[in-house]
Formats: structure tokens, C-alpha cells, sequence
């Protein structure tokens, strides 16, 4: 069974408002994480919740941001990103600046493609502009839905035709029981033969040619008591000049993946060692506070002694030093070799970064570590901490109730943190820290 997230991609010229609706249709997701500590990136991927359907919004606009083409060739790119890999493309037109060549010009190439097309006017805010909207008939596309990006404006009738023109097949529920794990990794790493060992048989297509893998596709597992939802990040449908830049958009797709996932892979070819791709993908899982795991492939290709592993654990550490509460397994999907540890891993660390711990135990471990370790002061001020809970999970947070958040140091948290995790664990899982100030 394929469970596939329905992907639907927003195309455009610049200035017509497809940021302003990806941040309007993103919003009620978006919104959960926007306290997450070190998450400045431009968010291209999100998940989108429409009448109970989980849908991957793609804003093709963000993707080559700095290139110097002009426009027309920019959103021919875009356009062809989406025609590759989306299942509905929403065509953004400015409704008050009007028609325009470039607007023709993707709607040409937009017709040609199997893919359902919508065709969105935007900056409709009254019903005085409404007469804007008939131009756009010329572009042959159907009937133009009139929203307003800014005011809300018509969303609802525009997502409802979204939502209708997925095609069968696709996985729109969230199931709260199923581990969803995305396999990230350079290509050529044996990320789709990590996968076809998982489930025993050969699903993917594998061979030595790097980038093989022509499309995103997840794969349901069952395996005893335990529902895995299997992220594979994909390669490239099909070559051309916009994917010269493998590397760049071999990273986009897996912050799709890392954006979806309870817990992440970071597949390493054990001979090439790390990547500054590998690197990028893992400091983002880790700035969503995913729970990670590095899968170390191709072990049986290494010369070994007896310190060939502690050698190599090291350097992994000191490429990821941000990421020590990460499990490193090393294996060979070829041979066999400890591929069991992998979804043995997966299934541990999930439940750590969904663990919940009792508020007054928390208190305990607090109080000791205060009394063996003062918290920093300054200018004779010390830091105070009143009591502190945890009021989040996957990943978990906790919440101190202190006299002065300007008291706080990273050095204290570090320290905090691990004594946390000598009492309670929470292997696999990055751990978050939020301050209150509280007057005693």
C-alpha cells in the first residue's frame, strides 16, 4: 500500500500574492511551531488541514530564489517544478494589475500537463473588481475562482476544489498511531535499499546510478504491534535545466519530508562519510525537533579493527555536536548486517520523544541539580527557578518558572537538559526549553 500525501504546488509571477496565500492556507499549521527555537528558514513545504484532508502545499516561488534569470524563464521553472511533482497546481494571476504575456505564456505550457490546473485571481477584494476576472478566460484554463489573498476572501471555495480534484489513491488522514519516518540522505547513500530491506521486498527501484529514484513515495509498514509510514525522499522525475542544481533541490525535498515525519533518518555511505547535504538536512530535523536517528550504511564496505567504530562514531559527533542525544547505527543493506536496529531504533526513540514525565519528578530532578550547581547570577542578581513542568511533547518542552528570563544562560539549560536526560532519558529526541518570568 502507497500512501502518498496529495502535493499541491503554487505557481506564479512575482507580486501576485502566492506568498500571502501559502501563509493564509499554511497559517493554522505554521502556527504550532512558530515559537521552535532556530527555525529561520523560508518555509517552501508545509501541511495543510482542509475539512479533515492533509494536503503538502509547495510554494515553487521560494525554490531559486537568488537566481538572476528574468522573470519569464523563472516562472517557466517554476511551472515545470510543478508539473513534475504535484497533483494540483494552483495558478496565482494578479486580478488587478490584469492579464500580462508572462500569465499566457505558463498557461500554455500549464495546458499541456495531465495535471488538474486551477486557475486563481487574486486581489479580488471587492466586488467592484469583479469584472477583472473575465480577461483571465482567455487563458483557457476554466473558470478563474476570485479570492482575496490579504482579506481571506474566497479560500473556501477555492480549497474545496483542491481537496475534489485529488486523485484516488492518495493519503489525506493523520493517524496518530502510525511513526512516520523519512528516509533522508545524499543520493546514491541506499536510502531505497535501507527501504526495500524493511519491507522485504525489492518496491523500489534500486541501482548504483545516483539518483535513481524518479518520485516521492511512501510506503505503509506493519510490523507487530507497530504502524510505520515510510518517507522515501526522493530523486528527480525527469531531467532538465532546472535541476541542475541537484543538490539544492535534493535538500528542498527533504524538508518536505523531515516536515511530515515523527522521526528522521540521516543515511550516511559509510566511504563517503559526511556531507555538507547531510549536515543542512539533520541541523533542520533538529531545528524542528524531530527525533533523529544516523544510519550509517554500507559498513561492510569499511576495513575494520577493534576501533573502527569508536573512531567513526567520534567524527560524527563532532560534525553533529548539536545532535549527541542522536543514535548512531551502523549496518549494511546488502549484507544484512544490523538492519534489524533500525526500525528496533525508530520504534524506541518515538516513544521517547512522546514521553511524558510526572511534574513533581520534575521538580525533584530540578532541585537536586540547582543544589549540586547554582544557576548563573549577574551584577549580584541570581537566577531563581520556582518550579518548572513539561507542557509539550514530540518534542519535548519544558517550561521554568524563573524571577528573570535576562538571568538565563545557554551554559545552565545545557547543564539542565542533562540532567533531565541522566533521569528520564529521552534518547533520540532534541529537548526544548521555554522561560517564564514568574514574581515570587
Amino acid at each position: 500500500m502507497n500512501d502518498n500525501r496529495p502535493v499541491v504546488a503554487v505557481v506564479g509571477r512575482p507580486n501576485v500574492g502566492k506568498s500571502t496565500l501559502f501563509n493564509k492556507l499554511a497559517g493554522k499549521r505554521i502556527s504550532i511551531v512558530e515559537d521552535t527555537p532556530g527555525v529561520t528558514r523560508d518555509r517552501i513545504f508545509t501541511e495543510v488541514e482542509w475539512l479533515n484532508k492533509y494536503f503538502t502545499l509547495v510554494d515553487t516561488g521560494g525554490i531559486e530564489p537568488n537566481s538572476d534569470d528574468i522573470i519569464l524563464s523563472q516562472m517557466r521553472n517554476q511551472a515545470m517544478l510543478a508539473m513534475d511533482m504535484a497533483h494540483v497546481i494552483m495558478f496565482v494571476v494578479d486580478g488587478k494589475a490584469g492579464l500580462t504575456a508572462a500569465d499566457k505564456e505558463v498557461a500554455q505550457m500549464l495546458r499541456k500537463t495531465n495535471t488538474p490546473v486551477i486557475l486563481v485571481v487574486n486581489k479580488i477584494d471587492s466586488q467592484s473588481q469583479f469584472d477583472n476576472v473575465y480577461d483571465f478566460y482567455e487563458l483557457g484554463l476554466g473558470v478563474p475562482f476570485a479570492i482575496s489573498s490579504a482579506n481571506s476572501m474566497g479560500l473556501g471555495d477555492l480549497l474545496d476544489e483542491v481537496v475534489a480534484n485529488f486523485p484516488e489513491g492518495l493519503d489525506t488522514e493523520y493517524d496518530e498511531d502510525i511513526i512516520r519516518v523519512a528516509i533522508t540522505g545524499k543520493p546514491n547513500a541506499g536510502k531505497s535499499s535501507i527501504l526495500n530491506n524493511m519491507l522485504g521486498e525489492d518496491r523500489v527501484i534500486v541501482s548504483p546510478i545516483a539518483g535513481t529514484t524518479r518520485d516521492a513515495i511512501d510506503t505503509y509498514l506493519e510490523k507487530g504491534d507497530n504502524k510505520f509510514l515510510l518517507i522515501d525522499t526522493a530523486g528527480l522525475r525527469r531531467k532538465s535545466k532546472i535541476y541542475e542544481n541537484v543538490e539544492k533541490y535534493s535538500v528542498i525535498r527533504a524538508m518536505s519530508a523531515v516536515d511530515r515525519a515523527d522521526v528522521v533518518l540521516i543515511v550516511i555511505d559509510a566511504e563517503q562519510g559526511v556531507t555538507e547535504q547531510d549536515t543542512k538536512v539533520a541541523g533542520i530535523a533538529h531545528d524542528e525537533g524531530k527525533a533523529c536517528l544516523f544510519v550509517i550504511n554500507k559498513w561492510d564496505l569499511i576495513e575494520k579493527n577493534d576501533k573502527t567504530m569508536s573512531i567513526y562514531t567520534k567524527t560524527i559527533r563532532e560534525k553533529f555536536p548539536f545532535m549527541s542525544y542522536a543514535p548512531i547505527v551502523f549496518v549494511s543493506a546488502k549484507t544484512n548486517q544490523r538492519m534489524n536496529k533500525i526500525l528496533e531504533t525508530v520504534t524506541y526513540i518515538a516513544e521517547e520523544h512522546a514521553k511524558r514525565v510526572p511534574t513533581s519528578t520534575l521538580n525533584d530532578v530540578i532541585g537536586e541539580a540547582v543544589l549540586l550547581n547554582q544557576p548563573p547570577s549577574d551584577k549580584g542578581k541570581r537566577l531563581k527557578i520556582y518550579y518548572g513542568s513539561q507542557t509539550g511533547t514530540q518534542p519535548p518542552k519544558f517550561t521554568l518558572f524563573i524571577n528573570d528570563k535576562q538571568l538565563t544562560h545557554f551554559s545552565y539549560q545545557r547543564y539542565l537538559e542533562n540532567k533531565i536526560r541522566e533521569n528520564f532519558g529521552f534518547e533520540g529526541t532534541p529537548v526544548w526549553f521555554d522561560y517564564r518570568e514568574k514574581r515570587k
